[in-house]
């Protein structure tokens, strides 16, 4: 994980910050939370600065009202109008402070929120490949739609809350020197009060994370089913998979119902318990008003306390059951941070390696794979797990091997932008994003008017112009949008324009996992002759088993188990190796 910088936080709204720095390493959800708090104390204190300022006002009204009674009361009209004055610069006041306080709250809410949502973007980037194989997408989903919004309801709250807390105890104060008796009554039963809710919050918290686990599960069975659509109508398995969300989401029912049962509860005591304490005072003063301990004045600003102490005894109950809600939202996001990649940059980083970008060679002594500069490799596998486990290694996904050579030079001494930079791994199920054709072909470091020949090499002429661009023009027809996942396109459409993407990044060594196992035999003899005569410069390994990509090979090593046994051309070794013939011609002599 990245240790975080000084941060400065914004002094108005335009300047929430975009970026953010980094984080540290987080341990808990409660440093989660901690750290956040930390990154914006500006905006926060501004907005408890203005939430103080909202409800103190609010609580000085009933003082007002109960001066300007007792004032008509003795027949003073002339201090009837002052407090009159009093009671609407009171109003003006609490008007423009509830506004700024509202701004403050939603900046607070936007930029916590932004700030998580950065947070497991910058992490899911850095994890790369290795994020879906430590994680469903529908459980990441879920992090950055529902966790992100409780954790930064959260600090929407703090600024109610410390107007509230500030406000109640300055009520307590006042209450104190008109009647002792009350004053003491207020400061020690609302904080007794709100203690009745804290056995609820346990129970709330861990029925909480189970409705929170159920929901990622039933959101990763969604994205699942979503994705895989096509592939379900055509083998008519819809029904099982609307069996098992059918089941998932009415587990997610059960537990959201039982979660319902305490919050409820919790709401309830929100209204009893302030209801209770407001009929208590208003009894007790009543009383104290019939002995002349109180006056008429005083009785009414009595009872205008005790009808406003219900607002912050609300908004501490609402915090209460916000901050729990918090808690196991940064948890479930801790869990993303918290992450590693399976290749971290190596300890011993020997630095630059300059002869890497000219022609390398590649060579893994364990399996005994090997190309050099110029040369088409196809690799041979009688699995496509084993296929795709061997392309992995080779390309320095997960541990990085010593015995994996690039140009004599180990992968575990090369940095992980120097390996990316060198290597490019195109597997078996590459990702289109959406976006224009420009955005998803030109990668980063890459000519835009290299995009004719690449596209030409993956034969993705056709595929352009079904699009609207024109193939022989790399200034125009790139603008088409393409949607999420390229959902629009087929399955050879999406292999050829990944394919073009990869020779974009012209990498000396360029690793292809059954790149044409959902094209036709026509364009994938065109993609064969094209793709060796694009990459004639460059080293080329092709993990197939396709005898159109391995007739074209210059070598073809063929590796059953994961270890090169025989190799050869490839009319040579189907005449000569039956278990060849049998992984590459499917059984046919």
């Amino acid at each position: 994980m990245h240790t975080t910088t000084a941060h400065r936080s914004p002094h108005s709204l335009r300047d929430l910050p975009l970026t953010d720095p980094g984080i540290p390493d987080l341990s808990s959800g409660d440093a989660l939370l901690k750290w956040i708090a930390r990154g914006q104390p500006w905006l926060l204190g501004m907005g408890m600065l203005w939430g103080v300022l909202w409800m103190g006002a609010q609580a000085a009204v009933p003082a007002a009202l109960g001066a300007g009674v007792q004032a008509a009361a003795n027949k003073q009209p002339q201090t009837v109008a002052l407090w009159a004055v009093a009671v609407l610069l009171l109003g003006i006041a609490q008007a423009i402070a509830g506004v700024l306080r509202h701004r403050m709250a939603v900046a607070n809410w936007i930029t916590a929120a932004s700030r998580i949502q950065q947070l497991v973007a910058r992490r899911a980037r850095d994890l790369g490949a290795d994020l879906p194989r430590q994680i469903s997408t529908g459980e990441v989903v879920s992090v950055t739609a529902s966790d992100v919004e409780r954790i930064g309801s959260a600090f929407d709250v703090a600024a109610r809350f410390a107007g509230a807390i500030v406000a109640f105890i300055g009520v307590g104060i006042v209450l104190i020197l008109a009647s002792p008796t009350l004053g003491l009554i207020v400061l020690i039963g609302m904080p007794l009060l709100s203690l009745v809710i804290l056995p609820l919050l346990r129970p709330l918290e861990r029925r909480e994370s189970v409705q929170r686990h159920m929901s990622g599960e039933a959101s990763a069975i969604a994205a699942d089913t979503i994705s895989g659509l096509r592939v379900l109508r055509g083998i008519g398995g819809e029904q099982l998979f609307v069996s098992r969300y059918r089941k998932a989401s009415q587990s997610l029912r059960t537990a959201a119902v039982s979660t319902a049962r305490v919050r409820s509860a919790l709401d309830a005591l929100q209204v009893l318990l302030p209801g209770f304490f407001v009929v208590l005072i208003t009894w007790l003063g009543a009383r104290l008003a019939l002995e002349g301990v109180l006056s008429v004045g005083e009785l009414v600003a009595f009872y205008g306390f005790t009808a406003f102490l219900v607002l912050p005894l609300r908004t501490i109950t609402e915090t209460a059951d916000k901050w729990t809600r918090a808690r196991v939202a940064a948890r479930r996001v801790t869990a993303i941070l918290s992450l590693g990649r399976s290749d971290e940059e190596p300890s011993t980083s020997t630095g630059a390696h300059p002869e890497l970008t000219s022609a390398p060679s590649l060579v893994d002594v364990d399996s005994g794979v090997s190309v050099n500069a110029g040369e088409l490799v196809g690799v041979v596998c009688a699995d496509p797990v084993v296929a795709g486990t061997l392309a992995d290694h080779l390309a320095g996904f997960g541990e990085r091997s010593a015995r994996v050579t690039i140009a004599g030079t180990s992968l575990s001494d090369l940095s992980l932008d120097e390996l990316r930079t060198v290597v490019v791994l195109q597997d078996k199920d590459p990702v289109i994003l959406s976006g224009s054709l420009a955005d998803l072909l030109v990668v980063p470091g890459s000519d835009r008017s290299a995009l004719p020949a690449a596209i030409w090499a993956a034969a993705a002429d056709d595929v352009i112009e079904g699009l609207g661009g024109d193939p022989a023009d790399p200034r125009a027809g790139y603008d088409a949008e393409l949607p999420e996942r390229g959902r629009t396109l087929s399955g050879g459409q999406r292999q050829r324009l990944s394919l073009a993407r990869s020779l974009m990044a012209q990498p000396p060594v360029l690793i292809l996992d059954e790149p044409t196992s959902a094209v036709d035999a026509h364009t994938e003899a065109r993609i064969a002759e094209r793709l060796r005569a694009h990459r004639s410069e460059s080293a080329t390994i092709v993990f197939t088993t396709s005898p159109l990509l391995l007739d074209r090979c210059d070598r073809v090593l063929f590796a059953p188990e994961g270890t090169v046994l025989t190799e050869g051309n490839h009319h040579d070794l189907v005449r000569t190796d039956p278990a060849y013939r049998a992984v590459v011609i499917r059984g046919e002599d």
